[in-house]
């Protein structure tokens, strides 16, 4: 006999497990489903594992640069086991906020079991039959192996497979210059494994500000990784000595390298297989399922969230989509998605952060700008810290408005770099709008007019940034019933 519930999650990961606590604090009987283990991307193989690795690649740099601060002594070797080890035991740590006790607590019901539609309404997981008006597909991503020869036979690691790693390769090649190539290269490199990056396109992180990317690999060049890009790859070869990767350069001379482990981070594709969606009209295409403003895909009750839509892979835009489907999907105050102020950061030394569009994509939109930019190098707690490079910058309109993603309204971005570690930039001030109020301009942070950056520094130096947004209150105030789940689509 079939289970019936108001909402089934499809996924774990953060959009699933985002929608369905917040389907079930709303009054809705929710059910979660999940292949293997809750927590997704983000706790298993992403930002957990990936953030604990970088803090001990930054100790451990942290050690050989304590000359240039008076402090004498050598640094330690680094043994990579043991950080693997600690990489693993601040995972374990953090896994009790995903813990499925948790969650039934909450009164939702986590089924563990691959979830296959057999039509717009019923969920088949093992031997049981879930049936609900709203389900919401929340299955996330997969890296995929590039078709080079020889690749998919030589054992290669991606974000999924390298942080259980329990010895210490010789030497790591990294295929893709995308932030996390960029930053795990680094990170391995720090921790004393020699690292050759192999990128196709002209320079590493292509999609950010060329300026900005240059001051990143040039640091990762003075840590040491050898860096290739506008690469061909031709085939990888086992051999004695390792895994041998050949290569034609972009002026055709070619080459090649013997590493002992070799790690892909050349892009993902949406987790869709087994879920039956072709049979059932609902349309995908290799970048993900497709979805409207509102999250909803080409079958009417069923949404989508998270990294399978194929929209910015986030995990704070992961949250703001599921939260947005849980609004669209149970409650009558409809919203649309907006992407116009995503913040991002690629957590290398130094950290690449942007929000809003670059100085080149606001030239390719044909959007009248001007461009501000301060280098860090004139910044008096830069030079203290013996930490300059970079700079920031700012993206605006010729009335000082900065330039934002967004089909209607076009405001602002900038990069930032620095070197010091720090939380990410807050919400209020890049969140996705579609759980906010807009505010009028006048109300809202402008960044400086018509002027030149002071040489001490930003404006808004020593306080926090401006806020962007005012937060709209819970849709179910304390004290207050939850209210009536409305009916779903027919």
């Amino acid at each position: 006999m079939a289970e019936a519930f108001d909402l089934i999650a499809i996924g774990g990961g953060t959009a699933g497990l985002v929608t369905a606590a917040g389907a079930s604090y709303l009054g809705a009987r929710v059910a979660l489903v999940e292949r293997e283990r809750l927590g997704g991307d983000c706790l298993w193989t992403g930002c957990v594992p990936s953030k604990a690795l970088l803090a001990s690649a930054r100790a451990a740099q942290v050690r050989r640069d304590a000359g240039a601060l008076g402090l004498l002594g050598k640094a330690r070797p680094v043994d990579l086991p043991t950080v693997m080890d600690s990489l693993r035991a601040a995972r374990r740590a953090v896994s009790h906020h995903d813990d499925p006790a948790r969650f039934r607590a909450l009164g939702v019901e986590v089924v563990f079991g691959p979830a296959t539609l057999t039509d717009p309404r019923t969920v088949r997981v093992g031997d049981r039959l879930l049936t609900a008006r709203r389900i919401v597909l929340a299955t996330g991503s997969r890296p995929v192996l590039p078709p080079i020869p020889g690749l998919a036979g030589a054992g290669a690691h991606t974000h999924h497979t390298i942080f259980e790693l329990t010895d210490t390769p010789a030497s790591l090649a990294v295929i893709g210059g995308g932030p996390i190539g960029v930053e795990l290269a680094q990170a391995f490199q720090r921790l004393g494994v020699p690292v050759v990056l192999l990128e196709a396109a002209p320079r590493l992180l292509g999609k950010e500000e060329a300026g900005a990317a240059a001051v990143v690999q040039a640091a990762l060049a003075r840590d040491g990784v050898t860096i290739h890009t506008g690469v061909t790859l031709g085939q990888v070869a086992r051999e004695a000595g390792g895994h041998t990767l050949a290569w034609t350069a972009a002026d055709g001379t070619p080459g090649r390298v013997t590493v002992g482990a070799i790690l892909v981070a050349a892009g993902r594709r949406p987790a869709v297989e087994g879920l039956g969606l072709e049979a059932l009209g609902v349309a995908v295409t290799a970048a993900g399922v497709t979805v409207d403003a509102r999250l909803r895909t080409t079958v009417p009750g069923i949404w989508a969230a998270g990294d399978v839509t194929g929209g910015p892979q986030f995990t704070h835009v992961a949250d703001y989509q599921a939260k947005l489907v849980v609004r669209n999907a149970l409650t009558p105050f409809k919203a649309r998605a907006d992407y116009g102020a995503v913040p991002r950061v690629t957590y290398t030394d130094p950290e690449l952060a942007q929000v809003g569009l670059s100085a080149a994509e606001a030239e390719g939109q044909g959007i009248p700008h001007r461009v501000w930019q301060y280098p860090l190098a004139d910044l008096d707690r830069a030079l203290a810290d013996r930490r300059t490079e970079g700079f920031v910058q700012l993206v605006a309109s010729p009335r000082g408005s900065a330039a934002r993603r967004h089909h209607r309204r076009r405001r602002g971005g900038g990069a930032h770099h620095h070197r010091h570690p720090g939380p990410d930039p807050p919400p209020a001030a890049g969140r996705p709008r579609g759980d906010h109020l807009p505010i009028p301009h006048h109300e809202r942070g402008s960044p400086p007019g018509g002027q030149p950056l002071p040489a001490r520094g930003p404006p808004w130096s020593g306080r926090a940034p401006p806020q962007a947004h005012r937060a709209v209150g819970a849709l179910t105030p304390r004290g207050r019933s939850a209210p009536e789940i409305p009916p779903g689509p027919p």
